[in-house]
């Protein structure tokens, strides 16, 4: 049997690479062998982090008898999720109309033109809750498919048909500042008042939700009745970073709580997640909450520390499972605690924790939550750091290297704002590594490519979060530095993104393929906002921040592409903000300007650096500013702003009508507060 996973850069196939499932990786290849046997294709698509994924792999995919019965009915192809996005949600959308939900695993049979008939989630090695086993299963496709072969076909075109016809593109509607003040309206009445967050267990972090309200509190402060947008956030930001999904010693963030009050994790860490969060707690910070400095420090830490590459970008996740435990390297009994710390602070950080006998997890067991702060700083610091140094020692989840590009341009981005808002330079200069890498190994023949591990490039295109979320690392690293280059390759990605990814029939329809890509039975176009960007809403936000960046020309295209990008998701907005959250971010950086704040000085000058400073501690999210000399020529945003007799000045502009310059921090901060 060929080994034809081997060769993958996909940490998640390469898991797979032994099981004694005759796997093909997704391709043309693996499709012409199913229809020259006549057989289904059987396809499973999971990601690297995940532990029912691991599961179904241990119970059945690992077990010579399933295998037996998988190679001689069906061609078996394994995909990542992470590294193939467009394959995962067409066959999800199929997922979720055919049972009502979808995750991963996700266990789809297709007919050899790719057509799915039945698709499901995980399935157990034996019969529970009504579910049937996989085996059985397995055997009622090939039932189905031999004796009612042609019907099954036909049933497969029908559930193309009909999702091609649920997914007509949005109306064009009003995303202006009463749906924004609506939305949040709607938010209040799905806020968890008594454990934070939005609606029920399972609870994922809403960071993108968090980021808007955060923007909205600062255009328009607080309501005249009912709780505040400020007040929403740091309640869901405080709950989430006391509770047991964030990892009160080392920092970072899990994917979600099965509970809702964020006691025990989904154990896996993202980079999507903690470069998101990064941002908010950051965003926090500059609104002086110790709470989401300290956080947003830890959080800044959890990347560089754990998941940086060594060729200096970001590994995709940290694995929910260690040894084939789900948690086991992360959660303590209150008997561990007094092995390591002996019986009186053993004691008091059981206290502290939350770690009682009964235990929050499994066997006894209980994950850290951090309710209050230790009234004891330094004793605090000492037990903190010997429970991670004695967590170290433990067995440690398995990691996913392959580098994301969104995903690293999410890390990019809340890198370089956090490192301006609390002057951490050294994070700017780890995010100018992440993004050479991504220029110098994902951007081939002026096109993106998705992932790539140990600096070898994976052949998956990029699609389209990849060019928003990369453009917008970009942006925000020109900003932090006055560097053109970084300006002058967003918008190269900015231009190709338009120019494959526009949907030429719906103005501000933006397909998640490009025009030239791989064809599957649907071009994939979600404008919804999940646990990351959507690739039309990331995109509008650097389309926005571009037009507030680059020359008259390419401003004037770029503004006009992201109103019409908005103007498709004003209906999204009104009925689900919860699943809108970039959307309304980025409506929010609109509708405060944009403001951008240009400062001229001379390089090394102490007044331009404390006016710089100033302006990216106090200017309001999605807000421009940089800094550079008079004569930058390729810094647009530079242009024809002189020194103010002589000395460094900066310019506050709210959409392109700009105040008078100011020559002093005080002033600066009284021009951004108007």
């Amino acid at each position: 049997m060929a080994n034809r996973l081997a060769g993958a850069t996909s940490p998640y196939l390469l898991q797979h690479a032994d099981n004694p499932v005759d796997w093909w990786p997704w391709s043309p290849e693996a499709f012409a062998e199913a229809r020259r046997r006549d057989v289904p294709v059987l396809l499973s698509i999971g990601y690297a982090a995940c532990h029912w994924c691991h599961v179904m792999a241990h119970e059945s995919f690992e077990d010579p008898e399933t295998a037996r019965v998988m190679n001689e009915n069906f061609v078996n192809i394994k995909v990542d999720r992470e590294e193939r996005p467009d394959i995962d949600a067409v066959y999800m959308e199929a997922t979720q109309a055919m049972t009502g939900q979808g995750g991963w695993p996700m266990t789809c049979f297709l007919t050899p033109d790719g057509e799915p008939f039945h698709c499901g989630t995980y399935y157990p090695a034996a019969p529970m809750s009504g579910m049937p086993s996989f085996r059985q299963l397995l055997d009622a496709v090939e039932q189905a498919w031999t004796g009612r072969g042609e019907e099954v076909r036909k049933a497969a075109t029908r559930v193309v048909e009909q999702l091609a016809a649920q997914r007509a593109p949005l109306p064009e509607s009003i995303l202006d500042e009463e749906v924004l003040a609506g939305a949040v309206s709607r938010l209040r009445t799905e806020f968890d008042a008594v454990h934070g967050g939005f609606g029920g267990a399972p609870k994922f972090p809403p960071s993108m939700v968090l980021e808007f309200l955060l923007r909205h509190h600062e255009r328009v402060g607080p309501p005249d009745g009912g709780q505040s947008a400020w007040e929403l956030a740091e309640a869901t930001s405080s709950a989430m970073a006391r509770g047991g999904i964030y990892d009160q010693l080392a920092g970072g963030f899990a994917r979600y709580s099965v509970d809702s009050a964020w006691v025990v994790p989904h154990f896996e860490k993202m980079l999507y997640d903690n470069a998101l969060l990064l941002r908010v707690y950051a965003h926090l910070a500059r609104n002086g909450n110790a709470l989401g400095e300290r956080v947003a420090r830890e959080t800044a830490e959890f990347l560089l520390h754990e998941l940086r590459t060594p060729e200096g970008g970001f590994a995709a996740s940290l694995d929910a499972d260690t040894e084939g435990v789900e948690g086991l390297t992360y959660v303590w009994t209150p008997e561990q605690l007094r092995e390591v710390l002996g019986p009186v602070d053993g004691d008091w950080a059981a206290e502290l924790f939350e770690v009682t006998d009964a235990g929050t997890f499994e066997d006894g067991a209980s994950t850290l939550q951090l309710k209050r702060d230790p009234d004891d700083p330094a004793r605090w610091r000492r037990v903190r750091d010997s429970l991670r140094e004695a967590r170290d020692r433990r067995p440690q989840p398995g990691k996913d290297d392959k580098v994301v590009t969104a995903w690293n341009g999410m890390a990019i981005v809340a890198l370089t704002e956090a490192a301006g808002v609390l002057d951490e330079p050294s994070w700017v200069d780890a995010a100018a590594q992440a993004a050479d890498l991504l220029l110098e190994r994902h951007w081939v023949d002026r096109r993106l490519r998705r992932t790539s591990r140990d600096g070898v490039v994976g052949t998956a295109s990029g699609v389209l979060e990849d060019y928003g979320c990369l453009a917008d690392g970009l942006l925000s690293l020109h900003q932090a530095t006055g560097e053109p280059q970084w300006l002058e390759a967003a918008c190269s990605l900015l231009d190709t993104a338009l120019e494959q990814f526009a949907d030429a029939d719906h103005p501000g329809m933006f397909h998640d393929t490009a025009a030239d890509a791989e064809a599957l039975v649907r071009r994939p176009s979600d404008p919804t906002d999940n646990a990351s960007p959507a690739g039309a809403s990331a995109l509008a936000s650097a389309l926005l921040t571009a037009a507030a960046l680059a020359g008259a020309d390419s401003a004037t295209r770029y503004r006009a592409a992201a109103e019409q990008a908005l103007a498709r998701a004003g209906l999204l907005a009104q009925r689900v903000p919860r699943f809108a959250g970039n959307w309304l971010s980025v409506a929010e950086a609109r509708a405060h300007g944009p403001l951008q704040v240009a400062v001229v000085g001379d390089a090394g000058d102490a007044d331009r650096t404390a006016l710089l400073a100033t302006a990216r501690r106090h200017a309001p999210g999605g807000a421009v500013a940089l800094a550079g000399e008079p004569a930058a020529t390729r810094v647009p945003l530079l242009a024809g702003r002189p020194l103010v007799g002589g000395a460094a000045a900066a310019y506050v502009c709210r959409g392109y009508v700009c105040d008078r310059p100011v020559t002093t921090t005080e002033d600066l901060v009284e021009s951004l507060a108007r």
